[in-house]
């Protein structure tokens, strides 16, 4: 485990980071940037490279290669650190500075339109050109699976796969030399301690870690799930401040599971049977440094804050495109496991997609929780499409309508009716894009091009599945 001691310098040039690179004896450099699905890239150069003008006039690189991105024959991009990412990189085995960063445009210098973290600053400035706000502040809780082994193949006429974990309800009867039980069962996994939980010690290390590297942590806890279902609660931040947060989270986890000899996956749903991970996202707008969504309304809110719900729910369904872009989102998104399937809105009600906090009376802790993204969302793109979505609905003064303070898994089905719900499948998801998207081309934030490149990966991945021979179709339908 490295020193927990501060990695990281909140640094405001280049000049800074320079010098906090000889303070800490560096030796290499690392840029890193945010590929399309929401995956870190990099790649590094000896500290002797980093000079003052790597941070006005950038880096260039092959953009071909980066999945979603620029073809072969435009292929010449820049990579722009940030001198606020700098962080020592405790997975290097040479002292090594890592950066994160905005990727440009050679030719107009402008950023580039598929870059998800452009995408996140864009949104930050369309909020201040509404007048709306100056602040938007994003507070996620990302699950994931930490497994002790991993398998799977495809092929023609062949396809599998298996996740096992010590922690699992299944290997109540493996042989471990010896089994000393302690399984937690399906459903069960929420809050036990070890030696039920035998991960504690691990997510220890993975919050000691991350606020090493200048991430703040909340809490963390065993999920709901069997075999090794975590938690791990950042800190909010604004809209691009988290997403660069939640990179770092995501690398960090996965590291440190590896260390110990495990497999992390932030996949939403690993398991038949059992929850699913799920990235409940925390919202809020601040204008002047005071908190705009408190107010004498429903449970203590806004008139604003309201709107801003509204414009959640009449896009939940075109969000989940961007908040839920795989296959394997849909498998969550199923009532019965806590799956926040419904759009509507309610007080401490976790039944409902939309839920506002009440631990609290304090204006400043005002929010509201969408619980429908999950953890395969990039977060760049996520926490843009969200704000404006509920940016839509400030400006157009959406009624989100009453509040379901009900258990909305048990509404009887004329009531769930008039409820609107998740897509079932990506696919779903993709026609409502379609449908309804002009609200994400405000400001430029996202454009048609970046549109019809996240629908058309979209279309290949459900095709990919679709086409396929599934092990569930030879035992329903081998012996027709």
């Amino acid at each position: 485990m490295p020193d927990i001691l501060k990695q990281f310098i909140r640094a405001k040039s280049g000049k800074e980071v320079i010098a906090f690179a000889k303070e800490h004896q560096i030796k290499m450099v690392d840029f890193k940037f945010t590929d399309l699905p929401g995956t870190w890239q990099h790649f590094t150069m000896t500290i002797a490279e980093l000079t003052e003008d790597v941070f006005t006039e950038g880096i260039g690189f092959d953009g071909s290669s980066i999945r979603g991105w620029r073809a072969i024959d435009s292929s010449d991009m820049l990579v722009m650190p940030d001198p606020a990412t700098a962080f020592v990189d405790p997975y290097n085995l040479e002292p090594t500075l890592s950066l994160i960063g905005t990727i440009f445009d050679p030719i107009t210098k402008e950023t580039y339109n598929r870059d998800p973290r452009s995408i996140a600053i864009r949104a930050e400035n369309y909020l201040k050109s509404t007048g709306v706000g100056d602040t938007s502040y994003f507070g996620p809780e990302a699950e994931f699976f930490i497994f002790d082994d991993v398998r799977y193949d495809l092929k023609s006429n062949s396809a599998f796969y298996s996740v096992d974990s010590n922690e699992g309800i299944w290997n109540t009867a493996r042989e471990e030399f010896p089994n000393t039980g302690y399984k937690i069962r399906h459903k069960e996994g929420y809050f036990p301690v070890p030696p039920s939980d035998t991960q504690q010690d691990i997510r220890n290390e993975i919050c000691l870690v991350l606020e090493s590297l200048g991430v703040t942590i909340e809490r963390h806890h065993h999920e709901v799930a069997t075999a090794g279902q975590a938690e791990i609660d950042v800190r909010y931040n604004t809209l691009l401040g988290v997403a660069d947060d939640m990179t770092l989270y995501k690398y960090v986890v996965k590291n440190v599971a590896r260390k110990h000899g495990k497999t992390a996956t932030f996949m939403p749903k690993p398991l038949y049977g059992d929850n699913g991970s799920g990235m409940h996202t925390h919202q809020s707008i601040w204008k002047d440094g005071k908190p705009l969504f408190a107010g004498n309304k429903y449970a203590g809110m806004s008139e604003l804050a309201l709107f801003y719900i509204g414009g959640i729910i009449k896009h939940a369904r075109a969000l989940t495109a961007i908040t839920n872009p795989t296959t394997n989102s849909f498998k969550r998104l199923v009532p019965g496991f806590e799956a926040p399937v419904s759009f509507a809105y309610s007080a401490r009600n976790r039944s409902a997609a939309i839920r506002i906090p009440t631990y609290s009376a304090n204006p400043k802790t005002k929010r509201i929780e969408f619980r429908t993204p999950d953890p395969a969302a990039n977060p760049y793109l996520a926490n843009a499409a969200m704000l404006l979505a509920g940016l839509d609905g400030i400006l157009n003064r959406i009624n989100p309508g009453d509040p379901l303070d009900k258990n909305l898994y048990e509404l009887a089905p004329e009531e769930l009716a008039k409820v609107p719900q998740a897509p079932d499948s990506l696919l779903g998801a993709v026609e409502a894009l379609q449908k309804d998207h002009e609200f994400l081309l405000k400001g430029d934030v996202f454009t048609r091009d970046l549109l019809d490149v996240l629908i058309e990966q979209r279309k290949k991945d459900y095709d990919m599945l679709r086409l396929r021979p599934h092990p569930l179709e030879f035992f329903l339908y081998y012996d027709v």
